[in-house]
């Protein structure tokens, strides 16, 4: 877990002291290291919880030219696979981090880069030429990302948390949210309880470029029914679990397991064959 901030603003503010604090409110998502880049239309603020390339991932990241600056909160499982295909195509890697994979695959597939990726995901990549923010939410929305967007002013963050402390943020109640959360018990929109705060939804972009905003779906659930035996079935979903752990296992720290009391769980850590497990009671 890492935590991701930034905000444009066009009128002129101590930026750097701003997103310091904005990065601050939220310490606890990643405690190994910190790191912002600040320009006259920018701040950019990173907290890191290493797990890939724990000495040379730190961010914000840049390309070779420095013409791109990258935060990002979460794994890529086919980094090594795409960090292949860019190379043959000629990008030159600096570190063996998932992080870079992002820079170099946006430089090669613009705003189509999240369709490659595989993966948890949060990030937001400011190309410093164009002046134009490109930020994107894995398909499931594993990874937050919230946006207050009012006025001139732009700012995302990990957690709404991080917003209350940049001085134009005007924390007001979103009264009309109320009803349909007392009906259905969770919020059923993109919406949050504070007005002009929204969550980008799973599977979804964001670009932003002057007064100019878009948001693009990249990935949406496709049932198609298709009539199969049962032990096919079984086969089919032992084979893609098998294959997810396979993914989830690459990492330059130990690997644990959480055991919830499930089967899912129990499954999982029996498949993987951790050294460490943890159960938590309440």
């Amino acid at each position: 877990m890492c935590g991701i901030v930034g905000f444009l603003n066009k009128k002129e503010c101590e930026k750097d002291i701003i997103i310091k604090k904005m990065t601050d409110k939220i310490i606890h998502r990643g405690p190994d290291q910190e790191g912002y880049y600040v320009d006259d239309y920018i701040a950019l603020g990173h907290r890191r919880l290493s797990i890939i390339d724990i000495t040379s991932g730190n961010q914000p990241m840049f390309n070779e030219n420095r013409s791109l600056v990258l935060i990002f909160n979460g794994e890529i499982y086919n980094y090594i696979k795409l960090k292949e295909i860019l190379k043959k195509k000629g990008h030159i890697f600096k570190t063996n981090s998932d992080t870079e994979v992002l820079l170099h695959g946006y430089e090669e597939w613009g705003e189509n880069l999240p369709q490659k990726l595989r993966g948890m995901f949060a990030f937001a990549i400011w190309d410093i030429q164009r002046h134009t923010l490109f930020c994107a939410r894995d398909h499931f929305g594993i990874k937050p990302f919230y946006y207050y967007k009012a006025n001139d002013i732009f700012m995302f963050s990990s957690e709404i948390k991080s917003f209350l402390e940049h001085p134009d943020f005007k924390k007001v109640l979103n009264k009309k949210l109320l009803g349909p959360y007392l009906s259905f018990s969770f919020t059923p929109t993109n919406e949050t309880f504070f007005e002009n705060v929204y969550s980008l939804a799973p599977g979804t972009s964001l670009t932003i470029k002057g007064n100019f905003m878009k948001i693009k779906t990249f990935y949406d659930i496709d049932f198609n029914e298709k009539q199969i035996s049962m032990d096919k079935a079984v086969k089919n979903i032992s084979k893609t679990i098998k294959d997810s752990i396979n993914h989830h296992k690459i990492s330059d720290v130990e690997i644990a397991t959480f055991l919830s009391s499930g089967v899912d769980s129990s499954y999982i850590a029996s498949v993987l064959k951790s050294n460490k497990t943890y159960t938590i009671r309440i």
